[in-house]
């Protein structure tokens, strides 16, 4: 269940309008539940006043205003799509570079030790199966060390580590909830 601790505005207007989509439901909600609802990913008609509302259009815009991704107008068959390509390649090198160095340079073999912010960027590149990807400029020993180290940690019970350490047990639910 998520628990609202704190409902003080962050300055990013789709993490305000979630909490206020969080403290206004009735009961506690599950992580997958708000991942569902947050994403669009929901079809349940009681609860459509919770959803976010244009979330990949809103962060992809957000993400174009940083000067990270550009937009562009593309022709599949019959339609014309926006699409979002990288526009700065050393923000995404940067990223890459950092997942790989806290899997192998600075690996702690502890994920209570380990950044709160590689874990979670961790996580969100296992759910969204670009893992690989990450690793895939490495050597082939570089890539299998990579590969079992976050295997290891992927594979350790959400709900154990969620308990062990405090701050990390909504990374941890999101990783329960995307192995389901």
């Amino acid at each position: 269940q998520v628990l609202l601790k704190s409902d003080a505005p962050t300055g990013d207007v789709l993490l305000d309008e979630t909490l206020r989509h969080i403290k206004a439901t009735e009961a506690a909600e599950t992580v997958q539940t708000w991942i569902e609802l947050l994403t669009g990913e929901t079809w349940n008609p009681f609860k459509l006043q919770y959803q976010l509302r244009n979330v990949r259009e809103r962060l992809a815009k957000a993400l174009v205003e940083k000067g990270i991704l550009t937009t562009e107008k593309q022709n599949f068959l019959l339609f014309d799509m926006t699409t979002h390509p990288v526009s700065n390649a050393s923000e995404k090198q940067r990223l890459v570079k950092k997942l790989q160095e806290s899997v192998l340079e600075r690996w702690v073999n502890d994920p209570q030790r380990m950044e709160r912010r590689t874990l979670a960027l961790l996580v969100l590149a296992h759910a969204s199966d670009v893992l690989e990807n990450v690793f895939a400029s490495l050597a082939d020993d570089k890539y299998d060390v990579a590969m079992n180290r976050t295997k290891d940690l992927l594979d350790m019970d959400p709900e154990v580590e969620a308990a062990k350490a405090r701050g990390t047990e909504m990374i941890w639910a999101v990783l329960a909830a995307f192995n389901k």
